[in-house]
C-alpha cells in the first residue's frame, strides 16, 4: 500500500530511489517539494542536498530504466548538433541534442523518467527521442558553456549585450576628467572586452598589461605559466590602464602609487565575472595585472582539488571540529584561498555562523559574513577579527597572518571556542610552527590552539594525450622513489602536445598536499622550542607525507610528469 502512495506523490527516478532503498520516502518528498520551489530539477536539488552524487544517481537512472551511460567529459562540443533545440529549452529542461540519425535524436539527460521533459522535445522537434543518461554536474556545465558561447558572439561583442558594469560615481568620474573622450574610444572598448572575453573562455588565471619602452605587450597565466598573447600599439597603453580604472572604481588622476580595485564583466543574464585589479606604476607608465575570479571554484568539492584520501579525511576531520586552529601555507598562486573556501563550504549551514576577514574577499559565498580588509580606514586584520568576537561566530577565517596582534587574537579565538581557518606564508608545514614561534606567539599557544597544517603546490596536469615514457632507474631513485616503489606496476607518463592543451601536453592543475595533524608528541616539541626539523622527523615518523612524495603520488597514478614535481617542490 505504502508503495501505491509513494508512486502518486513522487516521480518516476524518485519513486525507482525510495523503492531500491536508495533514498527515505520522507527525504524524497522533501527533495521533490524543494525542487518545485526553487524550479530546479528533482537530481540537481538530490545532488545539492549532498544524498547522492551526481556519478551514482546517473549509475543507478541508467541501470534502473536501461537506457545508455555517457560520460560528457569525453564529449567534443563543437561537434553537438546546434540547431536542433532552441536554448530556451535546453536551460529549462536541463537535456542537450547529442547526435540526430534519421528521425531519431539522441539526447542527454540526468533523469531518464521524467516523461514530461521528454514529451515535450518530442513535441518541439516531431523526432523520436532516445534519452542518454549523463552526469548532472556535467550535463549543467556543458548548458552553461553552449548558452556562454551563444551569448558571447563577436557580433555581441561589438553591441550591448556584454556590459562592464558602472555605477554612478563611475559616470562621474568619467565625466569631470579632460581624458574622458579619449578613455571611452569605442576601438579600446572593444579591444579591452576582447581581451577580458578571450581569457575567461581559455580558463586564464590572471592578465597582464605592462608598458615598456618601446613596446607594449599583454600576456596570459594560464595553469600557472606566463605567455604572451598581443603587443598592440604603445600609444594606447594610457588609454586602456585610463578604461580599467574607471571600471576598476579606481582614482584614474593618480598615477604615481600603487592601486587596488574591482571590476565586473556581466556575459549573460545568469553569468557574470569578477575581477580583482592591481595597478603598479613602472619607469614606463602603469602595469596592470587582473585576477580572475571564478565563483564555480569555491564549490569543486575536496576529491577535485587533489587530496589523498587519508589526506582528505584528516582535513574534514579536523575542520569539522569544535573549535582550534587549521592553517593553509604555501606561495602566491599555489590555491590556498580555493581550499579555505572548499572547507568554508562544507561547514556552511543554516546553524554555523561564519565571518571571514579577506583582502579583498576573492569569491562571494551567500550564507558566510564577508569583511574586506581596508587598512587606510583602520579595518585591520586584528580590528575585524576583534568585532568578530562579539558577533557570536562559530567559524571565523582570516585571509592572512600577517603579525603579531591577528596571530594573538586567531589563536585566541582558536583557544576560546571557534574554529579559526588562515593562510601563512611558509614554504611546508613544520615551518609554519617555528614562523609562528619567530613572530611572537608563545609556544604554549601554538601546542594548544593548531589542530592542522596543510600546505600545497599546483603542478600542470597532464592532457589526454599524454604517453608512456621511459625514466631511468637511477632518475627515479633521485627524486624520492625507493625500491619498494619500482616494482614495475606502473608507468610514468610524459607530455606530448594537441589541438585541445594548445601543444603544451598540459591542461588544468593538480593540488600536491602537506598535510600534518599536529600530534600529542608535535606540541610537546613545540612547547621545548623545538626546530622545524624536529618537527618535520616527527612528522615522518608520524607516516605523514612532505610535499615531494605527494607529488610523486601524482606522478605514479600518472596525472602529471616527474619534471613538474621537481620544479614545484624541493627535495
Amino acid at each position: 500500500m505504502a508503495a501505491v502512495t509513494t508512486s502518486t506523490k513522487l516521480s518516476g527516478l524518485a519513486n525507482a530511489l525510495v523503492q531500491s532503498g536508495r533514498l527515505l520516502e520522507a527525504d524524497a518528498e522533501a527533495i521533490q517539494s524543494q525542487a518545485g520551489t526553487d524550479e530546479t530539477g528533482f537530481v540537481t536539488q538530490l545532488i545539492q542536498s549532498k544524498k547522492m552524487s551526481s556519478q551514482e544517481v546517473a549509475e543507478f537512472a541508467a541501470r534502473t530504466f536501461g537506457f545508455p551511460l555517457l560520460d560528457l567529459a569525453a564529449i567534443d562540443v563543437n561537434h553537438l548538433p546546434n540547431d536542433v533545440l532552441d536554448a530556451k529549452l535546453i536551460r529549462s529542461r536541463r537535456v542537450l541534442a547529442l547526435q540526430k540519425r534519421g528521425n531519431r535524436l539522441f539526447i542527454a539527460t540526468s533523469d531518464p523518467a521524467n516523461l514530461r521533459t521528454l514529451d515535450e522535445v518530442r513535441f518541439k522537434t516531431s523526432l523520436t527521442i532516445e534519452p542518454v543518461v549523463v552526469e548532472d554536474d556535467k550535463l549543467g556545465k556543458l548548458i552553461e558553456k553552449i548558452a556562454e558561447a551563444t551569448d558571447t558572439t563577436l557580433q555581441n561583442l561589438a553591441g550591448d549585450d556584454i556590459n562592464l558594469e558602472f555605477t554612478d560615481e563611475e559616470a562621474l568620474a568619467q565625466k569631470d576628467e579632460g581624458t574622458s573622450a579619449e578613455v571611452d574610444d569605442a576601438p579600446v572598448v572593444r579591444f579591452l572586452q576582447k581581451i577580458l572575453l578571450d581569457a575567461i573562455n581559455a580558463g586564464v588565471s590572471d592578465i597582464h598589461f605592462e608598458p615598456y619602452e618601446k613596446y607594449y605587450r599583454i600576456r596570459y597565466r594560464l595553469d600557472g605559466i606566463l605567455s604572451e598573447v598581443a603587443q598592440p600599439p604603445l600609444a594606447i597603453k594610457e588609454k586602456l590602464s585610463s578604461r580599467i580604472k574607471v571600471i576598476s572604481k579606481l582614482d584614474i588622476s593618480e598615477k604615481r602609487v600603487p592601486q587596488d580595485g574591482r571590476m565586473k564583466l556581466v556575459l549573460s543574464k545568469n553569468r557574470a565575472i569578477d575581477f580583482r585589479v592591481s595597478t603598479l606604476p613602472t619607469l614606463y607608465g602603469e602595469k596592470i595585472v587582473m585576477r580572475i575570479l571564478d565563483p564555480t571554484s569555491a564549490t569543486l568539492g575536496v576529491d577535485a582539488l587533489g587530496y589523498e584520501p587519508d589526506q582528505k579525511e584528516f582535513l574534514l576531520n579536523a575542520v569539522r571540529r569544535p573549535y582550534g586552529m587549521v592553517l593553509v601555507t604555501g606561495p602566491t598562486g599555489s590555491g590556498k584561498t580555493v581550499s579555505l573556501y572548499t572547507c568554508l563550504n562544507i561547514l556552511n549551514e543554516p546553524g554555523v555562523n561564519i565571518s571571514t576577514a579577506e583582502d579583498p574577499a576573492e569569491i562571494n559565498l551567500p550564507g558566510v559574513n564577508q569583511v574586506n580588509v581596508n587598512d587606510k580606514a583602520g579595518l585591520t586584520f586584528a580590528a575585524a577579527l576583534k568585532s568578530f568576537l562579539r558577533q557570536d561566530p562559530d567559524v571565523i577565517m582570516v585571509g592572512e597572518i600577517r603579525d603579531l596582534e591577528t596571530a594573538d587574537i586567531s589563536i585566541k579565538a582558536a583557544q576560546t571556542g571557534h574554529m579559526v581557518l588562515s593562510t601563512l606564508h611558509t614554504n611546508d608545514a613544520p615551518g609554519t610552527l617555528t614562523r609562528l614561534m619567530n613572530m611572537g606567539v608563545a609556544p604554549f599557544n601554538i601546542a594548544s590552539a593548531v589542530i592542522l597544517i596543510t600546505a600545497q603546490r599546483l603542478a600542470r596536469r597532464l592532457c589526454k594525450c599524454k604517453q608512456p615514457i621511459d625514466i631511468p632507474r637511477e632518475a627515479l631513485l633521485r627524486a624520492g622513489y625507493t625500491e619498494e616503489d619500482l616494482d614495475g606496476s606502473w608507468q610514468p607518463y610524459g607530455h606530448v602536445g594537441c589541438e585541445l592543451c594548445k601543444n603544451t601536453g598540459y591542461k588544468g592543475r593538480v593540488g600536491i598536499y602537506q598535510v600534518m595533524p599536529i600530534s600529542d608528541e608535535m606540541s610537546r616539541i613545540i612547547m621545548k622550542n623545538g626546530t622545524a626539523h624536529d618537527i618535520a622527523d616527527q612528522a615522518k615518523r608520524e607516516g605523514v607525507r612532505d610535499l615531494r612524495q605527494s607529488g610523486l603520488l601524482k606522478v605514479k597514478a600518472g596525472l602529471t610528469t616527474l619534471e613538474e614535481i621537481e620544479a614545484v617542490t624541493n627535495e
